[in-house]
């Protein structure tokens, strides 16, 4: 949210109504943060970049043709301090007796097109000039560079630029307003926080100044209009009135200069009244062209789905049925509360104009508005909830200030269609909540004072509680707990007391044990060279087919078309952030993520599965002058995965065949038949849809069944043994297609329980061995935790392994 200090202070009270000093912008952006208003940045801001220091008024006394130059002229100009100045002019209307604006030395011009330049001496032809006499475009005040500015005759000689053109120094607040406080999206609103906070601190009353005064009085009742509201629910209250005999033009200097300060850019005097008292109060208008509104009705209603309508950027768009639309009696004229058409605005051919107030429904407007994609003023203001009660004052202000600097007459009495009034919420509150809450003793009085100061009403005061009823200026107040935080804020949230004694109650501690093994695994993982990534968990349902998206968790507002559902995989999202990286040259990637999946099933209820996924492509190892970069493949990730299934402690029972449409080249593994993770190459027309060209590996794993299976292992702890391990080494010959988990198996077989572990050290393959051979060569070690194991225990052991390689595999022995 921005705020003008200048303009804000118009509605602060000075003298014996008000403040006795003004306050500094400093000291009014603390306030303001200690309120709730939290200033995220203060600066200054000029209406002229530079503010046109070092420019003054200056008179030519003589202007003579150049000695050596055609086009040039040489001047002498007087600057008012006795002092006159050589100027070398190439401007063709500069004559003597002009007064004119001059840069001297050492000024800086900001041109409106360009570089800023400042001023030096310098010799133009031969001939020494001290300074500049300016253009308008040369120094930030306008586009016309047909020749210098010529000031009136009555011009002072010697008054700075600045004073001359009345430039004033502002400052703007930034503002992170919190989405609950519709209340301060206007100078208005902050003023009124400004004057409570004031009110209380100072003990002295202190209101806002009032922009609305008793004033409006309609001229005629020459333009009647007939409003007819079909949908009452999404716009429970509609005003407006008609303006006949307008001119459009240019604003007045004092608005365009306001409405630039807050970053808007002037259009015409209708539409900058509208947008100024958008940002005075907080209520949005809307100026239709009158002769644009067939048979002088105007309906809120509904259309028909896909209905075609034309917005004022000149786009057709397909509308909802669901889109509250302002119509004529022929066709839609506006998406209420969101934006115009092109056939109904304000042109510079409009002379008669009908001016909009409403109430429209929060949520209706956030639809629309994120359906279409128009993130406009009035759309983010609607979404919140208006002022309803504000609706027809603010009219009137708008209509007498249109009339004020437009010209024009008002046409009709104020049109009020206010189907079924508001009742104003009712909250009580509690002496001792509040003490519970704030920690701290209010006085009955001070809590009135705030909260009236707030528009806050009393209707029923007791013993133990108030009862108020809440201003429609704050609809997020509905409880005692809001009211609360009203009181905090006023007084100050930097003045809550702390406490010198906090009591606690002992926790009981229900996820530690997943917490602790979630940070084993990622401690392994970084140690390993790999990265933490956190992805959105919202997602693009154009990631995943049909048959997907039938159990998926949509999202019921979603923030854009493309965010509209909770990820039913974390691949996708992942890849979203591989992509990101090698889009810009990072290319050697290893990636961790712990995460949720979403899904829906058939009785409606929703279900979230943790996961912790693993991405890896491009090199596993870095060049080094000893050794060349090692490409990732499946081997590496699946030795990945089995390294975190020891950090787990959970020996992997069996790899089978992954089914995954995604993947290639993959396996699943299961633990004590329940399955844990899927491994493998993700496949091409995956990486396709991310537009990435090189191999990435992935691994699944299933989080909450790992730490279920992981919660059951009973840890038992033994001494090292102190006798020494004994390793034997083996070659066999089998067929090609056979895979290292069936030798385990037929090892396992033989349960011999001093073998601590085999491994598979060497394939190798030739025609020497046979055709569809190979050689595996495979380490066993062995251990005996009572004594030294003999070569005959050994050798016996390694025999029953032999035969049962011989038997079950079809094995033979390489000698």
């Amino acid at each position: 949210m921005i705020i003008s200090y200048n303009w804000l202070c118009e509605y602060l009270p000075t003298g014996q109504a008000g403040l006795s000093e003004t306050i500094e912008p400093e000291k009014m952006s603390k306030i303001l943060t200690s309120i709730g208003l939290e200033v995220e940045s203060l600066h200054k801001y000029e209406a002229i970049t530079g503010g046109l220091q070092g420019l003054f008024v200056g008179e030519v006394l003589t202007c003579e043709k150049h000695p050596d130059a055609d086009k040039l002229k040489l001047t002498t100009v007087d600057m008012g301090t006795g002092e006159k100045l050589q100027i070398v002019c190439g401007a063709a209307n500069v004559a003597a007796g002009q007064k004119v604006i001059v840069a001297t030395i050492g000024a800086t011009i900001h041109p409106v097109h360009g570089e800023p330049l400042t001023m030096k001496k310098a010799k133009i032809r031969g001939v020494e000039s001290h300074g500049m006499i300016c253009a308008e475009d040369e120094i930030g005040l306008g586009e016309s560079h047909d020749g210098i500015m010529v000031l009136p005759g009555d011009a002072v000689v010697g008054t700075p630029a600045a004073t001359y053109f009345k430039l004033t120094d502002d400052y703007i607040f930034e503002i992170g307003l919190t989405p609950n406080r519709i209340d301060a999206m206007s100078h208005l609103g902050v003023a009124r926080d400004l004057c409570a906070y004031l009110s209380h601190h100072n003990k002295k009353e202190i209101q806002v100044k009032s922009p609305f005064k008793n004033n409006f009085k309609p001229d005629n009742q020459g333009l009647q209009m007939q409003v007819v509201i079909e949908n009452t629910d999404a716009c429970q209250r509609y005003a407006g009135v008609s303006i006949e005999g307008v001119t459009i033009a240019a604003s007045p200097d004092w608005l365009q200069q306001k409405l630039k300060s807050i970053g808007l850019k002037p259009i015409n005097n209708i539409v900058d009244i509208t947008n100024f008292i958008l940002h005075e109060t907080g209520q949005p208008l809307h100026a239709f062209d009158a002769d644009a509104i067939t048979a002088k009705i105007i309906v809120v209603k509904n259309l028909p789905e896909a209905t075609p309508f034309i917005t004022l950027d000149e786009k057709e768009r397909k509308l909802s049925a669901d889109d509250l639309m302002i119509c004529n009696a022929d066709e839609p004229m506006c998406i209420a509360g969101v934006y115009g058409g092109m056939h109904s605005g304000v042109t510079a051919n409009t002379r008669n104009i009908f001016l909009e107030s409403a109430w429209f429904n929060p949520v209706s407007i956030r639809k629309t508005s994120l359906r279409h994609g128009l993130r406009t003023d009035a759309a983010t203001r609607f979404e919140k909830g208006v002022d309803i009660s504000n609706t027809v004052p603010v009219l009137k202000r708008a209509a007498m200030l249109i009339k004020e600097i437009a010209g024009g007459q008002i046409a009709s009495d104020i049109i009020d269609m206010y189907p079924e009034p508001k009742e104003k919420t009712e909250v009580a509150l509690k002496y001792h909540y509040l003490k519970k809450l704030s920690g701290k003793n209010y006085h009955g009085d001070t809590i009135k004072n705030i909260l009236s100061n707030l528009g806050f009403e009393l209707i029923k005061e007791g013993d133990d509680e108030m009862r108020f009823t809440v201003p429609f200026s704050k609809p997020d107040i509905r409880i005692g707990a809001d009211v609360v935080e009203e009181i905090m804020r006023i007084d100050g949230l930097d003045n809550v007391d702390i406490p010198t004694l906090i009591t606690i109650a002992p926790a009981v501690e229900t996820l530690a044990h997943e917490a602790a093994y979630t940070e084993k695994a990622a401690e392994y993982l970084a140690g390993s060279g790999f990265q933490e990534i956190f992805t959105n968990s919202i997602t693009n349902s154009a990631y995943y087919s049909d048959e997907v998206l039938t159990k998926t968790v949509k999202m019921i507002n979603n923030l854009s078309e493309e965010l509209n559902i909770l990820r039913p995989a974390m691949m996708e999202t992942g890849l979203t952030s591989v992509a990101y990286n090698l889009n810009r040259k990072n290319l050697d990637l290893k990636f961790f993520e712990f995460g949720k999946t979403y899904s829906v099933n058939e009785a409606g209820k929703y279900i979230e599965n943790n996961h912790l996924t693993i991405y890896i492509t491009g090199s596993n190892t870095a060049d080094g002058w000893k050794n060349k970069a090692g490409k990732t493949d499946f081997y590496f990730v699946k030795a990945v995965f089995e390294k975190i299934m020891r950090v787990l402690g959970l020996p992997v029972d069996a790899y089978t065949p992954s089914e995954n449409a995604n993947l290639s080249g993959s396996l699943q593994a299961t633990v004590k038949n329940e399955k844990v993770a899927e491994i493998g190459a993700i496949g091409k027309e995956r990486l396709d849809r991310f537009d990435i060209k090189q191999p990435v590996f992935y691994a699944d794993l299933n989080w909450d069944v790992l730490l279920k299976l992981n919660k059951k292992i009973n840890i038992q702890h033994k001494d090292v043994s102190k006798y020494p391990a004994v390793n034997r080494d083996l070659a066999i010959i089998v067929d090609k297609a056979l895979p290292f988990e069936a030798v385990e198996k037929a090892t396992g077989s033989v349960r011999i329980n001093k073998l601590q572990s085999i491994s598979l050290f060497d394939i190798f393959e030739s025609e020497k061995i046979g055709a569809g051979k190979k050689s595996m060569a495979i380490s066993y070690t062995f251990l005996d935790e009572d004594k030294t194991m003999t070569d005959t225990e050994i050798d016996g052991m390694m025999n029953k392994i032999i035969g049962a390689y011989e038997k079950e595999l079809g094995a033979e022995i390489r000698k």
